[in-house]
């Protein structure tokens, strides 16, 4: 079954609201067998609407809309699928009831043109809304289902959890499903796993291998497509063991792992503590690895050193060090990891550096980032370039910080073992 994704509001086109629905949407319908073949977004005009729902019917047989179901005049996604349709609407009573009721507990009168909303399709089903007054609707037109669902993101979600989802599954109940593995690596570059891969991508049929670049990481999609659960699960377990037989070693999740958590299982597997000094990247690999639940079982503090001041005050990095060698250094790095390392007694100290941009300082160019990792007996430190916008430097360099981090606690292991 071909599926088309209609996102509708001209912010989403300003680029004003990030999409999150689309990829909400089209991560479920994937999994459960329908091929999303296209997204669309249109703004809040009736022409450029239906000329879009016009061709969604003939490229697609599900038809999802998100937004356009509010009560303003802006909002009308309901009437030009109406419209599409050759259908007219009636006041559901049952709608009406419930969006008095949606606001008579808020302790406020219901707005006259929330009345819009209780209004419903000839020959639609509800798709009842618990947290919001826009409900879906479900509504079949010749050989075409069109699927129609609030914008508000957690009333999109409640909607498809407890009414849509469920539906699906039971109206194309033979349809088969489609699963997905995802496979973390770290520790090489794309092109490298691309080599690494390439025997097995050019021979994939289904399941599919699919490679992805992002921040400080690699994944590796598998997708199998099958007549059920179970005999797609047993077709990605028999493609990793495959893909593992050539990248096992730089595998250090699946699924939903990130490399915070991967952290903290190593510093948990080890009973040891980290602790962390951050200039450019103010405090973001804190944050980070705070993400993961129980991480106050190995992480000690953080301190964000932004100024030389906070460098020399709080954690002891000399003053004649940045005079000499200035804060973004491979000497300050170093102090900084050994100095907050000190400063709350962790077994790790780790420390970055840098210049996130967007223009040079100290004479240093944009992305020279330093980052060290301090133990008991060394103090690591590597020099990193990186070449995007601030806020996706900051990201990427705490990405690379806490996987050093990783490297370190393991590489110190591994001595201690030899």
């Amino acid at each position: 079954m071909k599926a088309e994704i209609i996102t509708t509001g001209t912010e989403l086109l300003l680029g004003e609201i990030l999409n999150t629905n689309v990829q909400y949407l089209s991560r479920r319908l994937n999994s459960m067998g329908f091929d999303v073949l296209y997204h669309t977004t249109v703004g809040d005009n009736p022409e450029r609407m239906l000329a879009v729902l016009e061709k969604a019917m003939e490229r697609a047989d599900i038809i999802i809309t998100s937004g356009g179901l509010g009560p303003t005049r802006g909002d009308i996604t309901k009437e030009m699928v109406m419209q599409v349709c050759h259908t007219e609407s009636y006041l559901d009573l049952d709608t009406w009831g419930r969006i008095d009721a949606y606001f008579a507990k808020k302790g406020v009168c219901r707005p006259a043109n929330n009345d819009k909303q209780a209004y419903v399709p000839l020959g639609a089903e509800i798709l009842q809304n618990d947290v919001g007054t826009a409900p879906g609707l479900w509504l079949e037109y010749q050989d075409k289902l069109f699927i129609l669902l609030p914008g508000p993101p957690s009333e999109l979600t409640d909607v498809c959890e407890k009414q849509l989802w469920p539906r699906l599954l039971r109206r194309f109940a033979d349809h088969g499903v489609i699963l997905s593995r995802t496979l973390h690596l770290r520790g090489l570059g794309e092109s490298l796993a691309a080599e690494k891969l390439d025997a097995l991508i050019m021979a994939q049929s289904n399941p599919t291998i699919a490679l992805y670049a992002r921040y400080g990481e690699i994944l590796v999609r598998l997708t199998a497509k099958a007549a059920g659960e179970a005999q797609a699960k047993a077709m990605l377990d028999t493609c990793e063991q495959q893909v593992r037989q050539y990248v096992d070693e730089y595998i250090y999740g699946v699924d939903d792992a990130t490399l915070a958590a991967c952290l903290g299982q190593e510093l948990l597997k080890q009973g040891k503590t980290i602790a962390f000094a951050e200039s450019c990247s103010g405090g973001l690999a804190s944050s980070l690895v705070t993400d993961v639940p129980g991480s106050s079982e190995y992480l000690l503090g953080s301190v964000v050193t932004y100024t030389n001041m906070a460098k020399n005050k709080l954690i002891n990095v000399q003053q004649d060090t940045l005079s000499r060698y200035g804060a973004v250094s491979r000497e300050t790095a170093c102090e900084m990891a050994a100095g907050v390392r000190r400063l709350l007694g962790s077994d790790l100290g780790v420390s970055i550096t840098g210049n996130a941009g967007p223009s040079a300082s100290e004479g240093k160019p944009v992305g020279l980032v330093y980052i060290a990792v301090a133990t008991e007996d060394v103090v690591y430190c590597q020099e990193h370039r990186f070449a995007s916008t601030r806020t996706e430097n900051k990201l990427r360099i705490a990405l690379t910080a806490i996987s050093m981090a990783i490297d370190k606690l393991k590489e110190e292991k591994k001595n201690k073992e030899a």
